[in-house]
C-alpha cells in the first residue's frame, strides 16, 4: 500500500512540473511571436521592451553584433518608416534550465529573406520572459553550398583579414 501511494505521489509530481513547464513554453511562444508582430507592425517600442537591457543581437552578416542600443539605432529608421519585417514562425523548439529562469531556443521563419533560423536565450526577470539573445542566419540547402561560398569568398576573405588584424 505504501508503494502504492508513494508511485501515485511521484506521478502526481511529475504532473505538475509538467504542467508548469508547459505554462512557461506558452509564455515563451507569446514573447516571441509577439516580438516577431512587433516588427511586422513597426512597433518600435513594443519590441525593444521585449529584450532585456543587456540584449545582444547577432545577424546574417559577420558585422552584425550588437548590443541593444546599437540594434535600436539601427532597426529606428526601419521602425519609423512604418515596415520593418516580417519574419513568420515555422517551426520553434523551446527548452528550460532546471528552475524555468532561463529559456533557450531555436526556430525556423518564413521571412523576406525566404527560410532562415532563429535562435536565441530569454531569462525571467520579475516574473516576465525578455529576450537575452537573438542570433538570426540564413539557411542555405546543402545543394547550393559551393556557389555561396564562391560568392561570399572574396567578401569574407576581407572580414577574417580585418578581424585577424585586430587581434
Amino acid at each position: 500500500m505504501k508503494k502504492i501511494l508513494l508511485l501515485a505521489l511521484l506521478c502526481c509530481t511529475i504532473a505538475r512540473a509538467q504542467q508548469a513547464e508547459n505554462k512557461e513554453r506558452i509564455k515563451v511562444h507569446s514573447v516571441l511571436d509577439n516580438w516577431h508582430k512587433a516588427a511586422a507592425d513597426a512597433d518600435f517600442e513594443k519590441y525593444f521592451d521585449a529584450m532585456t537591457n543587456s540584449f545582444v543581437f547577432l545577424g546574417t552578416d559577420a558585422s552584425e553584433y550588437w548590443n541593444k542600443a546599437a540594434f535600436a539605432a539601427y532597426a529606428k529608421p526601419y521602425f519609423d518608416k512604418g515596415k520593418a519585417w516580417k519574419f513568420t514562425r515555422i517551426d520553434r523548439h523551446i527548452y528550460f534550465n532546471y528552475d524555468r529562469t532561463t529559456a533557450w531556443f531555436d526556430e525556423l521563419l518564413d521571412t523576406q529573406m525566404k527560410i532562415c533560423r532563429g535562435s536565441g536565450v530569454l531569462l525571467r526577470q520579475n516574473g516576465q520572459w525578455k529576450i537575452a539573445q537573438y542570433v538570426l542566419s540564413m539557411t542555405i540547402p546543402n545543394d547550393n553550398s559551393e556557389e555561396v561560398i564562391k560568392i561570399k569568398t572574396p567578401i569574407e576573405d576581407q572580414q577574417l583579414d580585418a578581424i585577424k588584424n585586430l587581434k
